[in-house]
């Protein structure tokens, strides 16, 4: 069940809905999609800058199946997600993804979740990262500004969120808070 970038890359580009995304990422960023997920331009100018990952709750069944870190990471740099982080239990936090779709709000555990669902937020999170670089690449090719400073504030705007939430945890932990 663990998630493989090249396999999800190629039913991208084999589904009628979202080969376009596949097409418009290799014209801005020809060859990048055939190297791997950690040296796509989204994961190093954004995604990796998602420092000092937090320890969570994962399914036990799932602990050698997925790497947490980076799902973690692409969690917290989602727009459309929020990352926080519960109760602790047996020395680990509850890592909880909050997400809302039209007028409902739904919170999802990690350590709750099934492999195939785990396997859906990558690539719900990784085709998001993807059309974002594409936005700031077709604003930049029609030398406009305004999607692509809109996303990168944004950015800015969970990043520093990112900081502070774990910042917050780091003085928690010391028993500051």
């Amino acid at each position: 069940m663990q998630f493989d970038f090249h396999s999800f890359i190629d039913s991208l580009r084999k589904s009628k809905k979202k080969k376009e995304v596949v097409e418009k990422f290799e014209k801005y960023f020809p060859n990048m999609l055939t190297q791997s997920i950690f040296e796509q331009v989204w994961y190093k100018d954004y995604i990796s800058t998602f420092k000092k990952t937090q320890q969570y709750q994962i399914p036990d069944e799932l602990k050698e199946d997925f790497d947490w870190e980076l799902l973690q990471r692409l969690v917290a740099g989602s727009f459309s997600s929020t990352i926080l982080f519960g109760e602790k239990t047996e020395g680990l936090y509850e890592m909880e993804i909050d997400v809302k779709s039209g007028n409902q709000f739904v919170i999802k555990n990690v350590s709750e979740l099934w492999g195939f669902q785990i396997k859906r937020l990558y690539e719900i999170y990784i085709e998001e990262q993807m059309n974002l670089q594409i936005l700031i690449a077709e604003d930049e090719e029609e030398g406009k500004e305004n999607e692509k400073n809109a996303i990168l504030a944004q950015r800015k705007s969970r990043l520093l969120r990112w900081i502070r939430l774990t910042t917050r945890l780091q003085i928690k932990e010391l028993n500051l808070l």
